[in-house]
C-alpha cells in the first residue's frame, strides 16, 4: 500500500453525523434543499463530514507521529471532535468552527489541497460542501434542472459576494461604509424585486383571484382566499342515473381537534345535481367517493371501474366541481361553500403561449397519463397557466429593472453576461434572474392540480410529495397572493433566505455534461451519489419544473436550455418502457453506462485520495413480475449488482463502508414506515495491479473469517435491522473486490450477484448463530415464530420442536411466554403478556426480555424502554437487541410488516435509550422504579 490511510478509511464518529443529518430534516428557511425541489438530496452534514475524513489522514498513517494505539486513538477522538462541531446545522457558517476544519485540510494536503469533483451533482450538496470547506468545487450533471440548481449555490454567489444590493429601496437605507457580508445583497435584491413582481402580477391578473364574502357567523365582509378546492367529475355510467358524479378521496377540510369542518356532499334530485354544503362542528363526512378499488356514484350507488374514468378522461368528458373556498379569517382557517361567481371568475381565465410539451407515455411514477393528460399543461388549470406564464415572463421585466438600477448604483456596465463569466451589471441581472425563476418553479410546484389539501395541517401540499406524479382527485388550488402556505411571497422567500446564507468566495464551477465525457485535465478527489437503477426518472419528473425555467430563462443559459425538454435518452435509468418494455436492455444500457462513468472517474481520481460513492438502493428486489417490485427474502438487487460490477470493472477496491442514517430514530414510531433510511458510502481506492485471484473457496473462507467482526461493530453502531442486509453488502464486497477475479469450480469468474446472495447467507448464519448462543426457550420461541408467526399451530408439532430445544411446552406456559388450550398452541402477543419482576426471575429468557423492550418502548417511549432495560441489566438487554435484529428478518422475509416495524423500532432508538440508561443509572434507584 503505496498511499497513506485517510480518516475515513478507518474510523467515523457515525452518531454524531447521523443525528446532525436527521436533524436537518426539521430545518425549513434558508437550507439549501429548500432553494429547489430535488428528489434524494444528500443531507450537508454527512457531505461535510465525508468530505473532511477523505481529506485527512488517520493518525495511524504517521507511526512516527502517533507510535501507539494509544496515542492513534487520541488523536483520532481529536480529530471527531472537530467534526462533531463540523455537521451541526448551527456551525454551518460559523468562520471559527470552519476556520479548525481548513486548518486540518491544509496540514493533511501540504497547503496544496485539490478540487473536489461531482460527477452526478443533482442538488448540489457535494459541491457545496466542498467549497465550504475551502475546496475548489466542480460539477456537472446531464440534466439542466440540476445543473443550474448546482450553479445557482456555488457558482453565482462566490462571484457577487460582498456586493451592496441594487435595489433603490436598499440603496437609500445603505449608510456610509456599510459592508454586506457573503451573498446577503444578492439576497436582499431577489427579495425585493421578488415583491415588485408580485405587485406587477396584482396588476394584471388579480382580477382571477377575487376575495370571498365571509357568512356572518364569520364575521361577515370580505376574506382573501387561501385556495379553491374541486372535485374532479365524470357522469355516472349508470344509464337510470347519468349524474355527474364528483371523485373525491374524502370530504374531510379540517380534522383539527376544536376545528372540525368538512363538506357534506348533498344529492339534489330537483336539479339533478351533487350540491356542496360546508359544515362543522361535531359530526364527521360521508365516506370519499374514490378508493383504490374504484369509485362510486355518490348519486345511485353504482360501482364505477377506474377503466371507465380513464376513457371519459382520454375522451376529454372529465370535469370539476368547486366543494368549498379556504380563506383567510380572523382567528384562523374559515371554510365557505362554493360561489358560482368564483366558479365563472375561475372558467374566464383565457392563458396565452403556454408550454405545449408532451408527457412522456410512460414513465416511473407517471399515473395521470391514463385520464387522458397528456401534456405538461394539462396538469394545471386555466387560471394556473395564466398565473405561471404571467410570473415567468415578469422575470424577464424584473431582469431589466435590476440591469438598470445595477447601473445606476454604479456597477460596471461591461456587456458581459452571466454565462459568460462576467460580474458587471448585465451579468449581476441574469443573477437575480436566475433565482427569481427558481421562485416560479416554487410556485409550479404549489399552483398545479396535482396539489391537495392537508386537512390535518390546514395547508397546501404541493405536486411533489415524493418523486412521482400521481392523480389527484380533490384538488386545491392555491392562490398566489394570500399570505398562506404556496403565495408567490413565500415562494420568494424560500430563496432569498438560501442566498443570504451562503457566503463563500471561492468559485465554484458547473457544467452540463455526460458523466463519461469530464476530461478536466487535473486530478481530484471525487465523491458522488450517482442514480439508483430504476428508482428515480430525474429526467422526466424534473420536465415539470424545466418548461418554466426554460421559458423565463432560455436568453440567459442558450446553451442549458437548447432542447425542448430535459435530454432523455442517455439519461442513466434502467427504465424497460425506453427500450421497448425489454428488461435487459434496459439493465444492460444502465450498467454500461455506470460502468463507463466509474472508468473515467478512476482516471480523474487523485491518487492519494479515496473515492467515495453514496448508494441507497434497498438490496431486495425480484428478476421478474412488475417494474420495481419486491419480495421478502430475495438475495440481491440488480441496482446494486450494476453499481458494485461498475466499480469493480472500473479497478476499484472497496476500503471502507459506512452507513448514513439520515432520518429522526423516532421516525417509524411517528409513521409507521419501514423503509430504508440509510445511505452506504462506499470507499474505494484503484485496485492494485498485483492483486490475487481466488478460488470460491478462499472467497467463502475470507467472508465467514472477517465479516462476524465487522457485523458485530455495524450492530454495536445499532444500525437498523432495516438497513442491515444493506450494510452487510459494504464489508462482504470489500473482501469479494480487494481479488482480481475470484474463480468458480469451472474457472469461470464468479458474478457479483453471487458474491451478494453469499454475503447475504453469511448475514443469516451470523444472526442464527447469535440465537444458537441464548437460553432454550428463546430458541423455541424463535423457531416457532418463524415457521408460525403469531399464529396457533397444533401442540404436537410444539412439542416436538421443545424436545428439540431440550426445554418443554409446559415451562414455556408456566413462564407466560407460551399459550396452549385445546390441543392448540400459540406465541403469547405482546399486548397479552403479564407482569414481570425481571429482578426475581430466575429463568427470564431473551424472548421474554425483548417482547417487554419491544412493549415498553411503544407504550411508553424510550424512557420506559431505558427503565427497564437498567433492570434487565446491560447483558441481557444487549441479547434482547440481537435478537431484534433475528426476528426483524424473519418478519421481512415472511411480509410482516407491522411486526417487524416493532423490532426495528427498539434497535433504531438503542442509542437513545442507553444515554437515558446513562442518566437513571446515576439517580436515587427509587426514581427509576418501573411497574410493567
Amino acid at each position: 500500500m503505496s498511499y497513506k490511510k485517510k480518516l475515513i478509511e478507518v474510523a467515523l464518529p457515525l452518531d454524531a453525523i447521523n443525528q446532525a443529518s436527521a436533524r436537518e430534516k426539521s430545518i425549513r428557511h434558508g437550507h439549501p434543499s429548500t432553494l429547489h425541489l430535488w428528489w434524494s438530496r444528500k443531507p450537508l452534514a454527512t457531505c461535510r463530514a465525508v468530505l473532511f475524513a477523505t481529506l485527512v489522514d488517520d493518525p495511524s498513517s504517521h507511526p512516527d507521529r502517533f507510535p501507539t494505539e494509544a496515542d492513534q486513538e487520541k488523536e483520532r477522538k481529536r480529530l471527531f471532535g472537530i467534526i462533531e462541531e463540523l455537521v451541526k446545522w448551527e456551525n454551518t457558517n460559523n468562520e471559527e468552527v470552519l476556520a479548525k476544519a481548513r486548518k486540518e485540510i491544509m496540514k493533511a494536503t501540504n497547503n496544496n489541497p485539490p478540487p473536489v469533483y461531482d460527477p452526478f451533482c443533482g442538488g448540489g450538496s457535494i459541491p457545496l460542501e466542498a467549497q465550504r470547506l475551502g475546496l475548489a468545487a466542480y460539477a456537472s450533471d446531464l440534466n439542466p434542472v440540476a445543473v443550474l440548481i448546482t450553479k445557482a449555490l456555488i457558482e453565482i454567489p462566490p462571484r457577487f459576494a460582498g456586493r451592496a444590493p441594487v435595489n433603490p429601496e436598499a440603496r437609500r437605507q445603505i449608510g456610509a461604509g456599510q459592508g454586506w457580508q457573503g451573498a446577503a445583497g444578492l439576497a436582499a435584491d431577489v427579495r425585493y424585486y421578488g415583491e415588485w413582481m408580485r405587485r406587477e402580477a396584482a396588476k394584471r391578473i388579480g382580477h382571477l383571484y377575487p376575495k370571498v364574502k365571509l357568512p356572518p357567523e364569520h364575521g361577515g365582509g370580505e376574506a382573501t382566499v387561501i385556495a379553491w378546492l374541486w372535485a374532479r367529475t365524470v357522469r355516472c355510467p349508470n344509464p337510470a342515473c347519468g349524474w355527474e358524479m364528483p371523485l373525491a378521496s374524502k370530504f374531510w377540510l379540517s380534522t383539527k381537534k376544536g376545528k372540525e369542518a368538512w363538506v357534506e356532499p348533498v344529492v339534489d334530485g330537483a336539479v339533478k345535481q351533487v350540491r356542496f354544503v360546508v359544515k362543522t362542528g361535531k359530526g364527521k363526512p360521508p365516506e370519499g367517493t374514490v378508493s383504490r378499488r374504484g369509485a362510486k356514484c355518490i348519486c345511485c350507488g353504482t360501482p364505477v371501474a377506474f377503466d371507465y374514468i380513464r376513457g371519459e378522461g382520454q375522451a376529454g368528458r372529465m370535469g370539476v366541481r368547486l366543494m368549498a373556498i379556504v380563506a383567510e379569517g380572523r382567528n384562523g382557517r374559515v371554510y365557505v361553500g362554493p360561489d358560482e361567481e368564483h366558479v365563472q371568475t375561475a372558467l374566464a381565465a383565457r392563458p396565452q403561449n403556454v408550454p405545449d410539451t408532451d408527457l412522456p407515455e410512460k414513465a416511473l411514477g407517471f399515473r395521470v397519463q391514463q385520464y387522458g393528460m397528456t401534456k405538461h399543461k394539462d396538469l394545471f388549470t386555466p387560471r394556473q397557466l395564466v398565473a405561471l406564464t404571467t410570473f415567468s415572463d415578469l422575470v424577464a421585466a424584473a431582469r431589466e429593472q435590476v440591469y438598470q438600477d445595477a447601473v445606476a448604483a454604479g456597477m460596471a456596465d461591461d456587456g458581459t453576461r452571466l454565462n459568460d463569466g462576467g460580474a458587471g451589471a448585465a451579468a449581476y441581472a441574469d443573477a437575480v434572474a436566475t433565482y427569481l425563476a427558481l421562485a416560479v418553479d416554487k410556485g409550479a410546484d404549489y399552483w398545479s392540480s396535482m396539489c391537495s389539501w392537508h386537512t390535518s395541517g390546514e395547508k397546501m401540499r404541493n405536486t411533489f410529495g415524493r418523486q412521482a406524479i400521481p392523480m389527484v382527485w380533490d384538488y386545491a388550488e392555491c392562490c398566489p397572493f394570500s399570505t398562506s402556505t404556496g403565495n408567490w411571497t413565500a415562494c420568494v422567500d424560500w430563496v432569498w433566505k438560501v442566498i443570504h446564507q451562503l457566503g463563500s468566495r471561492i468559485l465554484g464551477k458547473v457544467y452540463q455534461l455526460d458523466a463519461t465525457e469530464p476530461n478536466f485535465g487535473f486530478s481530484a478527489i471525487i465523491s458522488t451519489d450517482p442514480p439508483y437503477y430504476d428508482n428515480i426518472g430525474y429526467a422526466d419528473l424534473s420536465d415539470f419544473f424545466y418548461v418554466w425555467l426554460r421559458r423565463a430563462l432560455h436568453g440567459i443559459y442558450p446553451d442549458i436550455f437548447s432542447t425542448v425538454l430535459v435530454p432523455k435518452a442517455p439519461e442513466l435509468v434502467a427504465t424497460p418502457y425506453r427500450f421497448g418494455g425489454d428488461k435487459d436492455k434496459a439493465k444492460a444500457f444502465f450498467e454500461h453506462g455506470l460502468g463507463a462513468a466509474f472508468a473515467t472517474m478512476r482516471q480523474m481520481a487523485h491518487p492519494d485520495y479515496p473515492l467515495t460513492v453514496y448508494y441507497a438502493f434497498k438490496q431486495a428486489d425480484t428478476e421478474a413480475g412488475d417494474e420495481g417490485a419486491e419480495t421478502h427474502g430475495s438475495t440481491a438487487s440488480t441496482g446494486w449488482e450494476t453499481m458494485l460490477e461498475g466499480l469493480l470493472k472500473a479497478g476499484f477496491v472497496i476500503t471502507g463502508t459506512w452507513p448514513m442514517r439520515s432520518e429522526l430514530s423516532n421516525r417509524p414510531v411517528a409513521n409507521g414506515t419501514n423503509a430504508l433510511a440509510s445511505s452506504i458510502v462506499l470507499v474505494c481506492r484503484p485496485r492494485p495491479n498485483d492483486a490475487p485471484l481466488a478460488t470460491r473457496r478462499e472467497f467463502l473462507s475470507a467472508l465467514r473469517r472477517e465479516l462476524p467482526q465487522a457485523l458485530h461493530e455495524l450492530q454495536q453502531g445499532s444500525i437498523a435491522p432495516v438497513d442491515m442486509a444493506q450494510c452487510a453488502i459494504g464489508p462482504g464486497m470489500a473482501i469479494f473486490s480487494r481479488y482480481k477475479r475470484v474463480l468458480e469450480a469451472d474457472g469461470q469468474p464468479m458474478p457479483v450477484r453471487t458474491a451478494l446472495a453469499l454475503i447475504n447467507q453469511e448475514l443469516d448464519a451470523y444472526l442464527a448463530a447469535q440465537e444458537g448462543a441464548m437460553d432454550e426457550d428463546t430458541r423455541f420461541c424463535a423457531a416457532w415464530f418463524e415457521q408460525f408467526g403469531l399464529g396457533e399451530a397444533p401442540f404436537g408439532e410444539a412439542d416436538v420442536l421443545a424436545r428439540a430445544k431440550n426445554t418443554a411446552v409446559d415451562r414455556l406456559v408456566s413462564d407466560g411466554i407460551l399459550a396452549a388450550a385445546k390441543g392448540k398452541v400459540r406465541l403469547i402477543k405482546r399486548d397479552e403478556l403479564a407482569d414481570f419482576s425481571p429482578e426475581h426471575d430466575s429463568r427470564l429468557t431473551v424472548w421474554r426480555s425483548a417482547q417487554q423492550l419491544v412493549k415498553a418502548l411503544l407504550e411508553g417511549g424510550e424512557d420506559a424502554a431505558a427503565r427497564l432495560a437498567l433492570r434487565l441489566g446491560g447483558e441481557r438487554a444487549e441479547q434482547a437487541k440481537a435478537l431484534a435484529y433475528r426476528l426483524y428478518t424473519i418478519c421481512e422475509r415472511r411480509g410482516w410488516t407491522d411486526e417487524a416495524l416493532a423490532y426495528n423500532t427498539l434497535v433504531v432508538s438503542w442509542p437513545a435509550i442507553q444515554q437515558k440508561m446513562v442518566e437513571f443509572a446515576a439517580r436515587p434507584a427509587v426514581q427509576v422504579e418501573l411497574s410493567l
